[in-house]
């Protein structure tokens, strides 16, 4: 059965895109910790992170690392931070998560964002890809 990142990238549940290439899908979590914290996901279905080839892995690491670069242009924050814990989805995904502080990695705390509000961060992140 397929992943439900691997639903949002074929479009069939609706996601706020942030930039896609041919191995590679971003878009902004819709349970986010901060504004304008972004997963980047494999668009071939893999379990977990080291289960990735080589070639794979440092794609997604490269991927992010373009991703992360725009929202930090995008977000006032001192820092992008990334985290792959791979334990809510079973779809390999890194968290760039836009940080202050060490606690701002918590994913004990979230905030609430409308969906005007998603759409802006979106495009303004976009905007730097």
């Amino acid at each position: 059965m397929a992943s439900i990142f691997t639903k949002i990238i074929s479009g069939e549940i609706p996601s706020f895109k942030i930039y896609e290439d041919e191995n590679y899908f971003a878009f902004l979590d819709i349970n986010p910790n901060a504004l304008g914290h972004t997963l980047c996901v494999p668009k071939k279905e893999v379990d977990q992170v080291f289960d990735l080839d080589d070639d794979a892995l440092s794609g997604l690491m490269i991927f992010s690392k373009k991703v992360a670069h725009a929202i930090k242009k995008a977000v006032v924050c001192k820092r992008v931070g990334i985290s792959v814990i791979g334990l809510e989805v079973p779809h390999v995904h890194v968290h760039l998560i836009p940080i202050n502080t060490m606690g701002d990695m918590s994913f004990d705390s979230k905030i609430q964002l409308t969906k005007d509000q998603f759409v802006e961060i979106m495009n303004k992140i976009k905007s730097y890809i």
